[in-house]
């Protein structure tokens, strides 16, 4: 378990390839553990109905648990006292960003020596982080050597359709993580073989929430949100916009078929980080892609 954000420990289910390759498995991962009971380490399920009785004494406390477990064809109960200390469950997330953080900078010097400029691009699910790369790719090819880094779940199909545009892409698949962190970077820029004086692009999961808080290493976060989502999001979630650079607005041709004002989501963004800019775009039309090109050919330098 990730202690940082609540999600499955991802580490374990990680994968990382290239379009076209292949995995020896079928994808399903089994989780066996065991109990200090003789059971002949077989799988089995629990279903708990807890009762608490608290007593605290400085910073512990003991629990007093009534567990039934269904294991295949027995059922048992069982009561259990455990000691925890509070300060515990801070110092294991506290370790999580300090080794995350770490790696980041090692990212970030790797990517300076290599003169490798590196966007993360972080959005909810659907705001159109992988059209807006597909229509950058194809536009700005011919000027930009990019190389490609997908985050997602589950799945190749946004690797897929970055291939079709001819830049040189790798799907990480996080299984039941939430975001993509520097280690994942790390082995996936190996993977890549990037060239020096390139653009790095990595396509974050899809979440306004986790991926804020891990650093991968990056020269710059973009913030995609659409107009679909709602012009509170910056306050809804403001670590994200608190952490970014750059927010593209996208589906701007929707503007007259939804409730959203382009304004107030600003000033709500602006509340949180006064030093961010705006791009307003649809992908779609293309109207505001230009600023968008500028602006990245002026970060490229």
């Amino acid at each position: 378990m990730c202690d940082t954000c609540g999600c499955e420990d991802y580490n374990s289910n990680v994968t990382i390839r290239k379009p076209g390759e292949e995995l020896e498995d079928s994808h399903q991962h089994t989780y066996a553990h065991n109990h200090p009971h003789e059971y002949n380490n077989k799988l089995h399920q629990h279903i708990h109905n807890h009762l608490y009785t608290h007593t605290h004494k400085q910073e512990k406390h003991t629990h007093e648990h009534d567990h039934i477990l269904t294991h295949n064809n027995h059922e048992h109960d069982h009561e259990h006292d455990h000691c925890h200390t509070h300060g515990k469950e801070i110092k294991v997330e506290l370790d999580i960003l300090q080794k995350n953080n770490l790696l980041a900078e090692r990212n970030r010097g790797f990517f300076l020596a290599k003169n490798i400029l590196t966007f993360n691009l972080v959005s909810s699910p659907g705001s159109g982080k992988t059209s807006l790369l597909e229509t950058t790719i194809k536009k700005l090819k011919e000027e930009i050597n990019f190389y490609i880094i997908e985050g997602d779940q589950q799945t190749m199909n946004d690797a897929y359709r970055i291939k079709k545009t001819g830049a040189p892409v790798i799907q990480i698949n996080t299984g039941n993580g939430c975001h993509l962190d520097s280690d994942m970077i790390s082995k996936a820029v190996k993977e890549l073989n990037i060239m020096e004086n390139s653009v790095l692009m990595i396509e974050n999961v899809g979440n306004l929430v986790c991926p804020s808080l891990f650093d991968l290493g990056e020269s710059k976060r973009i913030i995609i949100i659409s107009v679909t989502e709602g012009d509170d999001k910056p306050i809804k979630y403001p670590t994200m916009f608190e952490s970014s650079d750059l927010c593209i607005i996208n589906k701007t041709d929707l503007l007259p078929y939804v409730d959203f004002d382009v304004e107030k989501a600003k000033e709500y963004a602006k509340q949180v980080n006064h030093h961010l800019q705006f791009i307003e775009v649809s992908v779609k039309t293309g109207e505001g892609m230009d600023e968008w090109y500028d602006w990245l050919r002026k970060q490229k330098g």
